[in-house]
């Protein structure tokens, strides 16, 4: 059987990511409707609180640093924290109360109902995440989900505010679209704060 070209292959590799891609342009409206949501909070004092484990701890490390030193000049900082960082009281908690538990617990204790939880899962099977988002669902605050595949039981969880899922059963195809829309979240939520009444009382009740 004769090998594939080099050029079909890299056709598949760039066939395998369109999908996913336009996909998530067909959610601009639920991904402008989080952006809308982040920012009426943040316009309220609200502070950003980001977690997922594997490697989207990493993406939550990141998202946390786009927001409180942004990139780009001019671009004002707005709180943010990962959950991930503090590698003690991730180690401690889950030693204690157990893994499940390392971003629920971090919620209840620093986190307030102003504020956004932002959960990121690879398949959206993560337990802790899953946990992190239901207690920041009862606390009160603005829950959005960053999730892959078919959205998985974090996608199904009652009570989420916003869900936007990478849809490819590929975990370096999920992990590049869920860097693009976090990359969209921080830029549309500018964009809120930078027109003038879009957050308004009237307009973000």
């Amino acid at each position: 059987m004769p090998r594939p070209s080099r050029a079909a292959g890299i056709d598949a590799l760039f066939a395998r990511r369109e999908p996913p891609v336009l996909d998530l342009a067909e959610q601009a409206g639920a991904v402008a409707s989080a952006c809308h949501g982040m920012a009426v909070r943040f316009h309220r004092g609200g502070k950003l609180i980001v977690f997922g484990n594997g490697g989207p701890s990493t993406d939550a490390q990141h998202v946390a640093v786009e927001f409180v030193h942004p990139v780009i000049v001019g671009k004002r900082a707005l709180p943010a924290i990962s959950l991930t960082a503090d590698v003690a009281t991730v180690t401690g908690v889950a030693n204690r109360v157990g893994l499940a538990e390392i971003f629920s617990h971090q919620i209840r204790f620093l986190a307030e109902p102003a504020d956004i939880a932002l959960g990121i899962s690879s398949d959206g099977e993560c337990e802790d995440v899953l946990r992190g988002l239901e207690a920041a669902r009862d606390l009160g605050m603005l829950t959005v989900a960053l999730t892959g595949g078919e959205g998985g039981p974090i996608a199904r969880m009652p009570g989420l505010d916003h869900v936007l899922i990478a849809r490819s059963d590929d975990p370096r195809v999920v992990k590049e679209v869920h860097v693009t829309t976090y990359h969209i979240l921080w830029e549309l939520v500018h964009v809120f704060f930078e027109q003038p009444g879009v957050l308004t009382p009237e307009v973000a009740s």
